[in-house]
C-alpha cells in the first residue's frame, strides 16, 4: 500500500483529531505532499514534507502517491503567486480547481504536470514569486490585506497569523514551520526594532512568557500581520498599537530575519 500523498484539492483542513468536530489546526495546500502515518476507514493521520506538521485529513481530500512519485514531488517544487488563485484543469474528469496562492506546482510546469498518473493543466500560464525578497515581500504580503483570520487558516479566504508569514515566505522560496513559536525559533535575531528590514518577522508573547503571535515588518514603525483580518498596525518598542482600539494589543518579544 502507498503511505504517501498529495493535497489534489485547493485547500484540505487538517484537524487534531480524526473527526469533522476536531479543531482545524492547519491546512493543505494544492499540491503539498505528505506521510501517511496511520488511516482509519475515514481518516489518515499524516506528517506534512513542508512543515514536519501532523495532524488527521479525510481520506477522500486527497490522492496517494508511491514513493518514487513522492521523493521527486517534494524535492521538485515551487511555490504558485502572487495571485490569489489560478484556475487548473484536471484533465482525466475536465474540471476546474481553483488554487491558491503558495500552492506546490512541480518545476517545469508552465502548462501541465502530473501527480502520478493524474494529469493538470494550466489555463494560463501561472506566474511564481521566486527571487528579489527585500524588494517585492511587502507587495506579496499586501494581497492578503482584509483576509479574514481564521485559526489554523492559510489562504485569503481565511488566514491565521503564521500561517500568513508561512505562506508569504513559502512564495520566495523561503520555508517556515507552521506554528508563531516555532518560526521564532528559526532565523537571526534583530537587536534594535530601528534596525529591522521589509520582511523580518516580528514575534509577541502572552503574559505567560509563551510566543503566540507573528508579524511581518514593512519598516521600523509599521507591521502587517493577522488580527481579526490581515491588517497594517504601527509597533514600537512596546508592540503592536491598534489605533482603532487606541492601545497595544500584542506585546513585543523579539525580531528575526531570514535572509
Amino acid at each position: 500500500m502507498d503511505h504517501h500523498g498529495v493535497c489534489n484539492l485547493s485547500l484540505v483542513p487538517v484537524r487534531a483529531e480524526a473527526s469533522d468536530k476536531s479543531e482545524m489546526t492547519s491546512q493543505l495546500l494544492f499540491g503539498e505532499c505528505f506521510t501517511i502515518l496511520e488511516e482509519t476507514e475515514k481518516w489518515a493521520k499524516i506528517l506534512t514534507s513542508f512543515d514536519n506538521y501532523e495532524g488527521w485529513i479525510d481520506r477522500k481530500q486527497f490522492q496517494y502517491l508511491n514513493e518514487e512519485d513522492f521523493t521527486v514531488l517534494v524535492a521538485n517544487f515551487r511555490a504558485l503567486g502572487p495571485e490569489i488563485f489560478v484556475p487548473v484543469l484536471r484533465a482525466f474528469s475536465d474540471e476546474i480547481i481553483n488554487i491558491t496562492a503558495g500552492s506546490s506546482i512541480p518545476f517545469g510546469s508552465d502548462k501541465d504536470f502530473y501527480f502520478g498518473s493524474e494529469k493538470y493543466v494550466f489555463s494560463a500560464i501561472p506566474s511564481y514569486v521566486i527571487t528579489d525578497f527585500p524588494n517585492a515581500v511587502i507587495d506579496v504580503a499586501r494581497i492578503f490585506l482584509n483576509a479574514p483570520y481564521l485559526w489554523g487558516g492559510r489562504s485569503m479566504f481565511g488566514i491565521d497569523c503564521s500561517g500568513f508569514s508561512q505562506v508569504v515566505f513559502k512564495m520566495f522560496g523561503i520555508y517556515l514551520k507552521r506554528d508563531a513559536w516555532q518560526q521564532a525559533e528559526q532565523g537571526k535575531a534583530v537587536n534594535f526594532l530601528q534596525e529591522t528590514q521589509p520582511g523580518d518577522l516580528a514575534f509577541f508573547d502572552n503574559a505567560e512568557g509563551r510566543i503566540t503571535h507573528v508579524g511581518i515588518m514593512m519598516d521600523n514603525q509599521q507591521i502587517i500581520h493577522a488580527s481579526g483580518r490581515v491588517r497594517i498596525d504601527s509597533i514600537d518598542g512596546e508592540g503592536i498599537y491598534n489605533a482603532e482600539l487606541k492601545k497595544h494589543t500584542h506585546k513585543l518579544r523579539i525580531i528575526k530575519r531570514f535572509i
